[in-house]
């Protein structure tokens, strides 16, 4: 089976209702991101960063998966599908997907604030000034804050130099170090690019103009009909 890599971003959960820092009426306008989403933030105000990630959690329970994701299922009957994902939800999971990398961390997951590789997965959707880890510390949300190093970048780049089709979905190449990883696709591996804004970029790709669900129905089509 041929190996589809699948770089995928915040637009393909936005259509399952959650909502992003960077789209109009997103987290932006409700939070300060450095006061929820770094070191420093964590070190002045405990207590709002937990609650920033105890109300994505919550939300998280209440949405599904959607189409996108369920097609990307589909596609593990015909290849060898890996997902790289900048999001830091379930639902690639939830929709039924096998191999899924989360870059930047995941919201259903907490770890120590002093041992990075003392990672649970939290039962239910809240954590707590207090829930301490086995070493003593305060458990903080599995997420990668700015500032912060991407731990699997490097595995991320190594599944990408074996791509034999590579798909952007739901992101706009613009947060790196993800988008970095185009740089390691073989130069004979076809890349299509699903997004519905023009995007200017020095690789070339296939776009399909579209949202993550339309996009990725008519890439599934496409591929069927070269099969």
């Amino acid at each position: 089976m041929k190996k589809l890599v699948v770089l995928s971003g915040a637009g393909i959960s936005a259509e399952s209702g959650i909502k992003t820092f960077r789209d109009m009426g997103g987290l932006w306008e409700t939070y300060d991101i450095m006061e929820v989403a770094s070191p420093e933030g964590w070190k002045k105000n405990q207590q709002l960063v937990l609650n920033f990630y105890n109300e994505r959690r919550k939300q998280l329970q209440e949405v599904k998966p959607n189409l996108g994701h369920k097609i990307l299922v589909e596609l593990e009957d015909k290849f060898d599908v890996q997902i790289i994902t900048q999001n830091v939800d379930d639902l690639h999971e939830r929709a039924g997907s096998k191999n899924v990398l989360h870059l930047h961390g995941e919201l259903t997951k907490v770890r120590s604030s002093v041992d990075e590789n003392l990672i649970h997965k939290l039962d239910g959707w809240e954590l707590k000034k207090g829930d301490l880890c086995k070493k003593g510390s305060q458990l903080r949300p599995h997420i990668v804050w700015f500032g912060e190093a991407v731990p699997l970048i490097e595995k991320a780049a190594l599944m990408v130099q074996d791509a034999e089709i590579f798909i952007v979905v739901g992101t706009s190449l613009n947060v790196y170090p993800a988008a970095g990883l185009l740089a390691y696709v073989p130069k004979t591996c076809p890349i299509y690019l699903i997004d519905p804004d023009k995007i200017q970029s020095q690789y070339n790709f296939t776009h399909i103009q579209e949202k993550a669900t339309i996009g990725l129905k008519k890439f599934y089509d496409l591929i069927k009909t070269d099969q």
